[in-house]
């Protein structure tokens, strides 16, 4: 389902979006492989994770949002098994610069950052999501660019709002939509991934059995410590349950594995952090000027627009100053230094004024043309 109009919320309750910033960078970088700077400067996973804020606040209308990072490094889960995550590519030194980037685009945008030597960024949205629910009043939003989170979903208290494919295919997940899609509910999620595994994660689960099988299983007998307990009372139940020999079999030779597995797939909610919501609300703490400029830095050039347009409901005005130079400068000049322009990026086919003083980092046109030449 996707959402064009703002998600009504209780006016008396604080609606709180927690981002899980990795996983939207992450599907952000592979959906836009190309976008980068007139000089070069790769930003399609920073356009990607600034699209999808603005895809949040005007969707999701939060009063308050909160970013969550991953460290390098190791977590717990690595030392525990050092295989956990071992099958993943190493993160390309253009998608770890545009992470690190990324910390300046949440200064600029007004959202506090949390992140934790040796925990996952879902460790710190569990920890925050079980603190944030305890206060009544509080309507909690997980974003994020993966289905991993859905464990965290407690009943329309805690919901997830992900990426079902791109960066703006969207679905709300309450604790009724996770039953729907996987005919249990959320806490019995990291038992499913104890049983099946979780290839991208190389949680390996019990080798030959997949989804249907562990969906059986856990709809049938409950949790990983239910089906062992009541496998090792009585076999004839899952006989009739319609699980064959060959599953009892590798359920009997596959508990570690499963009880570990399941270990490795939950997500703590205790990570030892100091948090507090902020004073002042989201659309309180953003500055335009900062946008702008942080936009300016990337070439980010609707965006600015596009933000106060949610903020106000009104296009940024463009600039007088900028429309009588525009006016001062001959045609043919500026068509000479569009074509040069072009010879310089190729992608730039019809340069505008904006754009040539984008490249070369001044609003003088003399200067600029003297650059580019």
């Amino acid at each position: 389902k996707k959402f064009r109009l703002i998600m009504k919320k209780d006016n008396n309750k604080k609606r709180i979006v927690l981002l899980d910033t990795h996983a939207i960078i992450h599907r952000a970088y592979h959906a836009i492989p190309d976008f980068s700077t007139s000089s070069g400067e790769p930003t399609g996973a920073l356009y990607g994770l600034s699209s999808m804020i603005l895809s949040i606040v005007g969707t999701l209308n939060p009063d308050f949002i909160i970013a969550c990072y991953d460290m390098p490094g190791g977590t717990f889960r690595s030392e525990a098994d050092s295989t956990y995550k071992a099958n993943r590519k190493k993160n390309d030194d253009e998608l770890n610069d545009q992470i690190k980037k990324s910390r300046d685009l949440m200064d600029a945008f007004g959202i506090p950052y949390y992140e934790k030597k040796g925990f996952e960024a879902d460790d710190l949205l569990g920890t925050l999501a079980e603190v944030l629910k305890k206060d009544k009043d509080n309507e909690v939003i997980i974003s994020s660019g993966d289905m991993d989170t859905l464990q965290l979903v407690d009943g329309k208290k805690v919901q997830v709002f992900t990426l079902k494919k791109g960066l703006t295919d969207t679905v709300l997940y309450d604790e009724k939509a996770v039953k729907l899609r996987f005919g249990f509910g959320p806490k019995l999620l990291p038992d499913y991934k104890g049983l099946r595994g979780d290839p991208s994660d190389n949680i390996i689960g019990i080798a030959g059995i997949g989804e249907k099988t562990a969906t059986t299983l856990i709809t049938e007998f409950g949790t990983i410590e239910d089906i062992y307990k009541k496998l090792k009372k009585d076999k004839t139940l899952f006989k009739k349950a319609g699980v064959t020999d060959r599953i009892v079999k590798l359920l009997e030779e596959g508990e570690e594995e499963a009880m570990f597995s399941k270990t490795l797939a939950t997500i703590m909610r205790d990570v030892p952090i100091e948090f507090s919501l902020p004073e002042k609300t989201w659309r309180d703490s953003i500055s335009i000027k900062n946008v702008e400029k942080i936009c300016e830095r990337f070439e980010f050039k609707t965006l600015p627009s596009r933000f106060n347009k949610i903020l106000t409901g009104e296009d940024l005005a463009p600039k007088k100053e900028e429309e009588k130079v525009e006016e001062d400068i001959p045609k043919d000049e500026l068509r000479k230094v569009s074509i040069a322009l072009w010879l310089i990026d190729s992608e730039k086919n019809n340069a505008k004024l904006e754009d040539i003083y984008n490249f070369a980092k001044t609003r003088d046109f003399a200067e600029a043309k003297k650059i580019i030449w």
